[in-house]
């Protein structure tokens, strides 16, 4: 026996529980910590945080695979889909319009059952053109009974096998088990482990012929979606796994080839990843969280219409701060008033700590926004 596939026991996986319970733990630490800050965002800044993530994450997990999209094409792609504004954005492309609607409709309609039909229309939206590059594929179908499925790498005639799946006789029984399992374990395995187990399970099976990477990760993100029961995403899995690519590789490589069924060591690395992921969210998410902590920490600040608008027009450009600060010359531009008004309205918003001046007197004097002491808080 070489594969996990090939235990008499598969698929009953198994895992040691007293070294992931601490993991766990930590994970739910920095879960909760988040899903409870984003709890305070408006709907504006819940669409941008979305568009944010849903941008990195249709990036990153074809990155993963060494496919580059263009960003400009993604980001049109994804604010269509969202009901966005588009103006300046370009258009997209149908390979990448398709990654979109797949992670979009794996986190948006989680509580909708997972089938063949749904897998099938997954793969089938991810190779539009019924090519892999230059390679026709089997699309929208399981892979056939012809070749093994390998993950090799290094140069023709000199190639190293990584991992050989199942036989593809065997495709459409396994994929029946998956189903059933992914059935039966929402809800009655914690739903990060589950996550965790999905990815793995899926990846080993390998169905099709090409974006078994990508559907993976569609369906980890699927499965964090149904633990979590939100239809927003406020991190990118993806993102981090793409930042830890070569030990993702080495770790599904080493719990591919166990003796048993334990893969306990891949869980352990999933809940840490996790984590960091977590972590990331705030970078990516751009300034959504600091600007939902500011407006937070000043709900109770009487503020006028031009004020608001002028914080928000600083908030955008995050703690890089607003360039050459806010001036009263530039507050006259973008207020549309009077010289006597923006420094009026520019001493109120100091004396009511939103404002701090940065440096300098007379007409060099500028302002830059006063952050919270500890947005992480």
């Amino acid at each position: 026996m070489k594969y996990i596939w090939q235990h008499k026991s598969w698929p009953r996986f198994t895992w040691d529980s007293t070294v992931l319970l601490p993991v766990l733990g930590q994970a739910r630490l920095a879960q909760g910590d988040l899903l409870g800050r984003v709890k305070r965002l408006g709907f504006k800044l819940e669409e941008e945080a979305q568009a944010n993530i849903l941008t990195e994450e249709v990036i990153k997990t074809s990155e993963i695979e060494g496919e580059l999209l263009n960003l400009q094409m993604v980001r049109s792609s994804v604010a269509r889909h969202l009901g966005l504004p588009i103006a300046g954005l370009g258009r997209s492309s149908r390979s990448v319009d398709g990654i979109v609607e797949v992670v979009l409709d794996a986190t948006q309609k989680f509580d909708i059952s997972l089938n063949k039909h749904r897998l099938l229309g997954w793969h089938g939206a991810l190779f539009p053109t019924g090519y892999s590059g230059l390679h026709k594929i089997r699309v929208a179908q399981w892979r056939g009974h012809d070749d093994p499925m390998r993950v090799v790498s290094g140069p023709v005639g000199r190639e190293r096998i990584h991992f050989e799946a199942p036989p593809g006789e065997a495709v459409d029984g396994e994929m029946k088990r998956f189903l059933q399992w992914w059935k039966e374990s929402h809800g009655s395995v914690d739903g990060l482990l589950r996550a965790g187990v999905a990815h793995f399970y899926f990846l080993t099976i390998h169905p099709f012929e090409d974006g078994n990477g990508r559907i993976a990760r569609s369906l980890t993100d699927m499965a964090l979606a149904q633990d979590e029961k939100l239809k927003v995403r406020y991190y990118s899995f993806s993102s981090q796994i793409m930042e830890e690519r070569d030990d993702y590789y080495k770790i599904l490589e080493k719990s591919s080839k166990t003796a048993d069924l334990d893969i306990t060591d891949w869980l352990s690395w999933f809940l840490v990843c996790y984590q960091r992921a977590i972590g990331k969210s705030e970078k990516i998410m751009g300034n959504v969280l600091l600007k939902a902590d500011f407006w937070a920490e000043h709900a109770q600040v009487q503020l006028n219409e031009r004020q608001k608008k002028i914080l928000n027009r600083m908030l955008n450009a995050g703690t890089d701060e607003f360039i050459g600060g806010m001036t009263t010359r530039k507050y006259v531009h973008l207020g549309s008033t009077s010289r006597a008004t923006a420094f009026r309205e520019i001493s109120d918003m100091v004396e009511k700590g939103l404002l701090r001046q940065a440096s300098g007197g007379g007409r060099s004097v500028h302002y830059d926004i006063l952050w919270p002491k500890s947005p992480s808080e």
